[in-house]
């Protein structure tokens, strides 16, 4: 690691020209295919050996952007650093036009779908870059002339890109750039004409502003809106829009409510064609019936609270990292409220600790709920010591 740090920092001092690549030059120019001269210019004699003056190359013209973009590729592959938005399309856009290559609005489409699936199995934060020079790459495209029809399939796919972003962002701990980044999800949707996915992204923005603590007002209108978007017809924001009123009547008290909330989630779901276990944030399965189903029941002390835990830990693949840590907690605080106090705070504890890269949205909120429970006399505890200060630095 130590040679690539080396190697970046000697080609940056290049790149700015500190330093002349005396013998690297030829090096250069063959990979940009020109002459070593015309690439770096005549050395001159009034300035000291190993230094070279600022380039004759225009910063005009189309080849001259390829050679920076092709220079930020090397400095960013020789930092260990991420590629910079938009350098890559640059380098192949001439060759995408000599081909005639027109936009593949079915592969990006399926690069949401990707996306989706590896959000559950990525540790937190891991694919906001990714998604960031995808969605201006994306941005980019709608700039262009676009029939209306593809139009608005590239809306669709800039809906996507975004609200997958407002999750990441969201995990990650960035609030505000979250808020943002679904309201963007939220109009291009909008743009796009497909209520499925306008009913996502009030859904899943609702279930986020829970468990972010934003006004209860916030999640209500969102949750109004998906709701009014969907009129009855199933789909995955719907079954989330229902999820997030569930919570909120959960947390205020409000049994009987959270019940009829929940038992609107699992009509949408019965209504929804189930297409494999495959886990991702863009669909809404059994398993993450399960998971709503266990807190509502766990927060309103529901005799069924600790079966519907067991089924819903017994559908969840170990590769759901996220979702098996909130159950683990959920559970955790059902022990804690049952007076199995040391057996409580030893599996929050054991559940933080592992794989602490995987951090949702709910995890903070999670983690409360198992300190509200403990009895006065146990919070001085050592363990209950330990639990606050591990949550805190999480």
């Amino acid at each position: 690691m130590s040679q690539v740090k080396n190697l970046s920092r000697q080609i940056n001092r290049h790149e700015k020209g500190m330093v002349f690549p005396a013998d690297w030059g030829s090096a250069y120019a063959t990979v940009f295919g020109m002459e070593e001269k015309d690439l770096f210019g005549e050395e001159s004699s009034d300035h000291p050996a190993g230094t070279v003056e600022p380039s004759p190359i225009s910063d005009d013209g189309d080849e001259d952007v390829k050679r920076r973009a092709a220079l930020q590729l090397i400095a960013a592959l020789g930092a260990g650093t991420a590629i910079p938005p938009g350098v890559l399309e640059e380098i192949l856009s001439g060759i995408d036009r000599a081909t005639g290559q027109n936009v593949d609005v079915d592969e990006w489409e399926q690069t949401v779908h990707e996306y989706g699936q590896q959000i559950v199995v990525r540790p937190t934060g891991a694919l906001v870059g990714d998604l960031t020079a995808d969605i201006i790459a994306v941005g980019r495209l709608l700039e262009q002339p676009r029939a209306a029809y593809e139009l608005a399939r590239l809306w669709r796919v800039s809906a996507g890109l975004s609200g997958l972003l407002a999750i990441e962002l969201g995990d990650a701990g960035e609030e505000r750039s979250a808020r943002v980044s679904w309201g963007t999800a939220r109009r291009a949707a909008d743009a796009s004409g497909d209520r499925d996915l306008q009913v996502w992204t009030r859904g899943r923005a609702a279930q986020d502003a829970f468990w972010a603590g934003r006004p209860s007002e916030v999640v209500t209108a969102l949750t109004g809106e998906a709701i009014a978007i969907a009129k009855g017809t199933p789909s995955a924001g719907l079954a989330r829009a229902h999820a997030a009123r569930a919570y909120m009547a959960a947390d205020r008290g409000d049994g009987r409510e959270a019940l009829i909330s929940l038992n609107k989630v699992e009509e949408t779901v019965d209504g929804l064609p189930q297409h494999g276990e495959t886990q991702t944030v863009l669909a809404y399965r059994e398993s993450q019936f399960r998971w709503a189903e266990s807190y509502v029941l766990t927060r309103i002390r529901n005799s069924k609270a600790l079966a519907a835990l067991d089924q819903a830990i017994g559908v969840y693949p170990s590769s759901s990292v996220v979702p098996l840590k909130g159950l683990s907690l959920m559970r955790a605080a059902a022990l804690v409220r049952a007076r199995e106090i040391d057996a409580g705070l030893q599996q929050a504890l054991t559940t933080l600790q592992e794989r602490p890269d995987f951090v949702g949205k709910g995890t903070d909120s999670l983690v409360k709920r198992v300190l509200v429970a403990l009895p006065k006399r146990a919070r001085a505890l050592p363990a209950a010591r330990e639990l606050r200060e591990l949550a805190a630095a999480t």
